[in-house]
């Protein structure tokens, strides 16, 4: 059996650093915002090139952090993909904002800067672009009409830790919002999160808000929130950094083999010399999807769907987003995520690729 995804494999390769890593942390003594969390935002935001970076419990702490510095008033409107993971629009619902959705380019998957003008209304405040399964937005026209309009750009970098556009990493372009999920290229051992900006207030209020509104102790001078990195997975994550690039390197490799190995029944991922994709997610589509996976199961291959449902679709989001979003849904209907981890080989790439072209 090829797993989708075995945590415990990906990490093996880790597990004497990261035992010495929190030998160190229990007999230091210091639990919050110590100095691996300092350690750890310093780092991290000279690999993604920014001034600054703010640890946070998670990415979705770390995206509405990004909308409640600008104290946008209520129910102003937030610009996002349509075919965005459910949290993106979470984090503008939980500030009290109005999600606005734009139809993502079906070829990219990515917000398609084409239609972003289209929506923008006297109350639009911000663009939350989403750089989906690892590959950057188109950002030069999406930059040009954010300066136009004078948005707030917002990139929620959860699946893209290490893409580049035109040589650029995200999160540089606008308020960066990261996630650390197990899952991720950069993945904690637990829920983690970060924001990047290159703005000195902003990360200082980025600061005290994570830590219930307070810089110096008991003295808060925001409405904040109880959102720290923790400090064991900011020394975790410390160790895992050293080898992001060679983890994105590997993903890259796998994700070249299958691009050259899959027949063209399947609709696979664009290249463009614009960008460095780093496939957090190897997604494929087909208009058979759900035989293919049933498929690919009975053979011994398990697969993922992101994401099964659009967010229109959702109950949770029923009488809140309105609309039709044809694009959206089509992508919804024929995606299908293929093994592509730290913990794959190419060997394990070659199965995949000689049993899906025999469907």
């Amino acid at each position: 059996m090829i797993e989708y995804e075995n945590l415990g494999r990906t990490n093996r390769s880790f597990e004497e650093e990261y035992k010495k890593c929190f030998t160190s942390f229990l007999e230091g003594g210091w639990y919050i915002l110590g100095k691996q969390v300092q350690c750890f935002e310093e780092n991290f935001a000279a690999y993604c090139g920014t001034k600054y970076c703010v640890g946070v419990a998670s990415g979705l702490d770390a995206l509405m952090l990004a909308l409640r510095i600008n104290d946008f008033p209520k129910e102003s409107e937030v610009l996002v993909p349509s075919n965005t993971y459910i949290a993106t629009i979470l984090s503008i619902l939980q500030c009290g904002l109005k999600p606005v959705l734009v139809e993502p380019n079906i070829h990219t998957y990515n917000i398609d800067p084409l239609k972003i003008e289209d929506y923008i209304s006297s109350k639009t405040r911000a663009i939350m672009v989403v750089h989906l399964y690892g590959k950057a937005c188109d950002m030069t026209p999406i930059m040009q009409i954010a300066e136009k309009y004078n948005l707030q750009l917002i990139e929620d970098c959860a699946q893209a830790h290490g893409a580049k556009y035109k040589g650029r990493k995200v999160g540089t372009f606008g308020i960066g919002a990261f996630s650390f999920y197990p899952t991720k290229n950069l993945g904690a051992l637990g829920d983690a999160g970060a924001i990047t900006t290159n703005d000195q207030k902003a990360d200082s209020v980025f600061r005290a808000l994570r830590n219930y509104g307070s810089n110096i102790k008991y003295q808060n001078d925001y409405v904040g929130y109880n959102s720290r990195l923790d400090e064991i997975q900011a020394a975790l994550l410390n160790v895992k950094l050293k080898y992001l690039d060679e983890i994105n390197a590997h993903k890259r490799r796998l994700a070249q083999i299958y691009i050259e190995g899959l027949k063209d029944d399947f609709i696979k991922p664009v290249v463009s010399s614009d960008n460095f994709d780093v496939y957090h997610i190897f997604n494929i589509r087909h208009p058979k999807r759900d035989v293919l996976r049933e498929y690919l199961l009975k053979n011994g291959i398990k697969t993922e769907i992101h994401y099964p449902i659009p967010p229109h679709k959702q109950r949770a989001m029923q009488g809140i987003l309105k609309g039709e979003y044809p694009i959206s849904e089509e992508i919804h209907h024929t995606t299908l995520s293929l093994p592509i981890s730290y913990g794959h080989s190419e060997d394990d790439i070659c199965q995949v690729i000689e049993i899906m072209n025999k469907f």
